[in-house]
């Protein structure tokens, strides 16, 4: 029984990991002819970055993307072996963050942790979905806005009692707020750049 259950990690971490890594801003951007996004803009493949290429069509396509890369694993995990769907959520973000393909350098986990919140339960992709919005309406500033969703998603897994699901995703949000570490130094010094602004 504990060999199954190891078995079943491994694999949820894996599933996870392999559809989180896939770097979808990076192929796309290069697909249309903008280069490499990694030396442009803030050197990020999501699609924010993307976006600062001029093209709002191709920002888009990354952003659902990146939203499918963390919903797709954990929904699969969630009928292969659902008590692990946890493992497949972490480990997409920790995929799209830390892509084997791009030494280990890859994007901050906003949108692929939105696509993991709607799958663990879609209120807490409402939730997530709701804070990311309204905070990025209000500020246009991005980080703030992924960073504020995160903490969401968290806050209400612990509200709807579905403790696994919260620590998974207080993991999830440290790492993501982590990420951020250098925009909150812009944040604090007042010069993160706003959406639609160059860097």
């Amino acid at each position: 029984m504990t060999g199954d259950i190891t078995l079943n990690v491994l694999w949820a971490a894996l599933l996870g990991y392999g559809f989180g890594s896939i770097p979808f801003g990076l192929i796309l951007a290069k697909l249309a002819g903008k280069g490499d996004i990694r030396q442009q803009g803030s050197g990020n493949i999501g699609a924010t970055n993307v976006l600062r290429t001029g093209s709002k069509g191709l920002a888009a396509a990354t952003l659902l993307l990146d939203l499918a890369k963390g919903f797709v694993p954990v929904w699969l995990a969630g009928m292969w072996f659902w008590q692990d769907m946890g493992w497949a959520a972490l480990f997409a973000v920790i995929g799209h963050a830390f892509p084997v393909w791009l030494g280990f350098k890859g994007g901050k986990g906003v949108a692929t942790n939105a696509g993991v919140s709607f799958a663990l339960a879609w209120p807490i992709g409402v939730a997530y979905a709701i804070v990311w919005i309204g905070v990025l309406a209000i500020s246009r500033i991005s980080s703030l806005a992924g960073m504020s969703a995160v903490v969401a998603a968290a806050v209400m897994a612990f509200v709807l009692g579905i403790p696994t699901f919260a620590k998974v995703l207080t993991l999830i949000a440290v790492l993501v707020i982590w990420l951020h570490r250098e925009n909150i130094k812009r944040l604090v010094a007042g010069t993160e750049p706003k959406v639609g602004s160059s860097k």
